[in-house]
């Protein structure tokens, strides 16, 4: 039997710093969100919610800590998106519709940018951090020992990292496109009634989203050819669908704002989907 001195694994120096680097960078998330919020010169319904959704993401960085801990693979890809998407969602509220930005919300983007890209760094450039995201979930296990709850591989074959970028970006399309349209539902309070069926049909492409995302993406970590090629299609069906409605129902404003963080996030996965696809034929048959 086993001491706790014996199991306990060391984690390495790099582990640390990422710890403190993805905590400092929740906290700037809030502190910017709050700034922004204090300067706006409009404090409307559309505002709210786009603040509320990005600081949402401070939440996304402290369970990001834990995936780091815990050493899961999942941290790399899903530690990308986050600090992507996070600059672009904060970006998008610091400029104002009209005049320049305030120098504090600017003075806090440019260090919540820089803590942002310190963590991508880390997450692909630390030797350290490579060897020690190599963890899969836990899982429930029934043997001839008994019931137990451990580490197992999964039962697919290992599938490329790019892939699971593609994955962790795709299911970032149904928040991405629910937010724009609670915004552009405030404009029924506001007494645009002609703006109901659009609004409903956006909230119902969005929930669809979800589910297309997870049925194409369950088979994208399988490797199916086809199922790449449907992620694609489905990409292409989400930004059909919500640019032409930013546009219409929140103006340049809201296409820059809320179609601008999907665009992106449909370009890393469809980054993602190419990189695989090179991995793929350069490995020898």
């Amino acid at each position: 039997m086993r001491t706790a001195a014996e199991t306990q694994v060391r984690r390495p120096s790099a582990v640390r710093v990422l710890t403190i680097l993805l905590a400092t960078t929740a906290a700037a998330t809030v502190v910017v969100e709050l700034l922004n919020w204090w300067y706006a010169p409009e404090q409307g319904f559309g505002l709210a919610v786009r603040t509320g959704w990005a600081m949402l993401r401070s939440f996304g960085f402290l369970l990001l800590i834990g995936h780091v801990r815990r050493g899961r693979t999942v941290a790399r890809p899903f530690g990308l998106i986050l600090a992507v998407t996070t600059i672009f969602a904060v970006g998008r509220l610091i400029v104002p519709r009209q005049g320049v930005p305030p120098l504090p919300g600017l003075l806090g983007f440019a260090v919540l940018t820089a803590l942002c890209a310190a963590v991508v760094c880390l997450l692909y450039r630390s030797p350290a951090l490579a060897g020690h995201l190599v963890r899969h979930r836990p899982r429930l296990v029934i043997d001839r020992a008994g019931i137990s709850w451990r580490e197992t591989p999964p039962r697919r074959p290992q599938v490329n990292a790019w892939l699971l970028t593609s994955r962790v970006a795709a299911f970032t399309y149904s928040p991405l496109m629910l937010v724009p349209a609670l915004v552009a539902g405030g404009s029924i309070l506001d007494g645009r009634l002609s703006a109901v069926p659009a609004v409903l049909f956006w909230f119902g492409a969005g929930i669809a989203a979800s589910y297309a995302v997870l049925f194409c993406t369950a088979f994208l970590m399988r490797d199916k050819d086809w199922a790449r090629g449907l992620l694609v299609g489905v990409t292409l069906a989400v930004l059909a669908v919500d640019l032409p409605l930013c546009w219409w129902l929140l103006g340049v404003d809201g296409l820059v704002r809320d179609g601008g963080p999907l665009v992106v996030a449909a370009a890393l996965a469809f980054y993602g989907l190419r990189r695989a696809a090179r991995a793929k034929d350069a490995v020898p048959a």
